[in-house]
Order: C-alpha cells, then sequence, then structure tokens
C-alpha cells in the first residue's frame, strides 16, 4: 500500500515538473498567434506590386467586385504594376486615385473604372469611347503618330484643365516613350462627347468614336475630370501583344 501510494506521488510531481517547463513555451506560442492574427496586415501581390490590405480582405478588385462591372483581372493588375512604378518615380500628386480603361470591352459596354485608392471605392463606371481608326466596336488598333486618329495604350499622368471646342477637356501626358508621348502633339485629352451615351449605343449598336480622344458621357464629364485632374493615374489596356512586350513600365 505504502509503495502505491508513492508510485502515485512520483508519477504526480514528475508531471508537474514536465508541465511547467513546457508551460512558458505554450503560452509563447498562443501569445504569438494571437499577435499575428489580430495586428498582421494581409499583403496581396499584383503582378509585382505589394499592396498592404486590412485583415480578412481580399485585393482592391474582389473588394470592389470590378470582375463584375467589367474589367479584367489582367487590366487591373496592369495598372496597379505602372500605378506603383510612376509613384515610386515621384511622378503622381494624386496618388489616390486611378483612372483604367479596358478596351477589351465592347464600346457598347462600360469600360471606364475610376477608383478611390485610399477609401476603396469605385467612383465612377462609364462608358469612354476609342479612336475611329481603332475600330468600330472594339478596339483593336492604336497608334501613336498623328492623324491616325487611333487610340494610344499604356499609362498616362492627369495635367490641368481648358475650355475648347469640346467644353471642358482635361490635358493628358504620355509616359511611354513611342507608345503615347506624342499625347499633346496629337490633343489627346479627356472631354465629354455627345456621342458618348446610351441614346447612341440603341441607335448604332455601340458608341462613336473619337479622333483618339478617350470621350466620356457629357454629363459625366466635369465631375470625372475635377476628380482626376492635376496628377493622377490614367491607364488605357488593351490585350495588344506588342504594347505588353514594348512597355518599359510594365517589364520594369
Amino acid at each position: 500500500m505504502k509503495n502505491t501510494f508513492l508510485k502515485r506521488a512520483h508519477f504526480f510531481f514528475t508531471s508537474l515538473f514536465i508541465v511547467s517547463i513546457h508551460l512558458p513555451f505554450v503560452f509563447a506560442n498562443t501569445k504569438q498567434a494571437e499577435v499575428i492574427a489580430v495586428s498582421s496586415p494581409r499583403f496581396v501581390s499584383l503582378s509585382g506590386t505589394v499592396a498592404a490590405i486590412s485583415n480578412k480582405t481580399a485585393s482592391v478588385f474582389e473588394m470592389l467586385e470590378l470582375g463584375s462591372a467589367g474589367l479584367s483581372e489582367e487590366a487591373f493588375n496592369a495598372a496597379m504594376k505602372g500605378y506603383e512604378y510612376l509613384r515610386e518615380k515621384g511622378k503622381l500628386q494624386k496618388q489616390d486615385i486611378i483612372s483604367i480603361i479596358d478596351f477589351t470591352r465592347s464600346s457598347a459596354k462600360k469600360r471606364l473604372f475610376v477608383i478611390d485608392l485610399k477609401n476603396c471605392k469605385t467612383l465612377f463606371c462609364t462608358y469612354v469611347s476609342h479612336g475611329q481608326g481603332s475600330g468600330e466596336e472594339y478596339a483593336t488598333k492604336f497608334s501613336n503618330i498623328p492623324e491616325s486618329y487611333q487610340s494610344s495604350l499604356g499609362f498616362y499622368i492627369t495635367e490641368g484643365t481648358y475650355s475648347g471646342k469640346n467644353g471642358y477637356s482635361l490635358h493628358l501626358d504620355g509616359q511611354e516613350k513611342g507608345i503615347n508621348d506624342n499625347a499633346e502633339e496629337r490633343a489627346i485629352v479627356i472631354h465629354g462627347a455627345p456621342y458618348v451615351s446610351e441614346t447612341y449605343i440603341r441607335d448604332h449598336g455601340y458608341i462613336g468614336r473619337s479622333w483618339g480622344c478617350p470621350a466620356v458621357p457629357e454629363k459625366l464629364n466635369k465631375p470625372i475630370i475635377e476628380k482626376i485632374k492635376n496628377g493622377s493615374c490614367v491607364f488605357i489596356y488593351g490585350n495588344n501583344r506588342k504594347y505588353l512586350s514594348r512597355s518599359k513600365i510594365l517589364n520594369s
């Protein structure tokens, strides 16, 4: 009986000793796990760009349901990579806004997306024209050459405004040499146009075309320009192998 008691006592104190040794490590691991779960931000890779997103959220693309709205993920990823490149170069005075035009879509569809990155909001989702020389319903041809009447792909930075023959307009500065750097010479600007409307789509099957400018609906012209003017990024995307291979920004 005495031996049994001693054995049980020995087992009890031995177990207590082992637990006392491992207990600090158990709490340390638990504490570390809690810190990671609570305070560690989620990082989402966007084709070379790393964006910190708060816990339990997906990328901006998913959060804003941009895919459901019609923006291709390829266009968004490319836009964000170029945005980050321009931001790191110190070229963006207005870093909270990005505008993406997805020319892989029919012009009868909304394909201009103005996004507030700071507050994670889609500010505008609307129609936008391509150039007469780029195609009818779809934009398939692109050029940087004056008098081509074609759209130019790539990254732009918005500048100041002016009032011209197309009303309130916004200058664009093309950032890609040989791709869109003739924007000023070609007078490629953002302006409103009556042929960018749902009425025109009902009558013709797609919106009208410009001489190369990304024209927007007249009723949204001023609100869009006021939001993106003076130093924000504009990206015009097309699934064009020549552009994708030539763009130094996307291949940086």
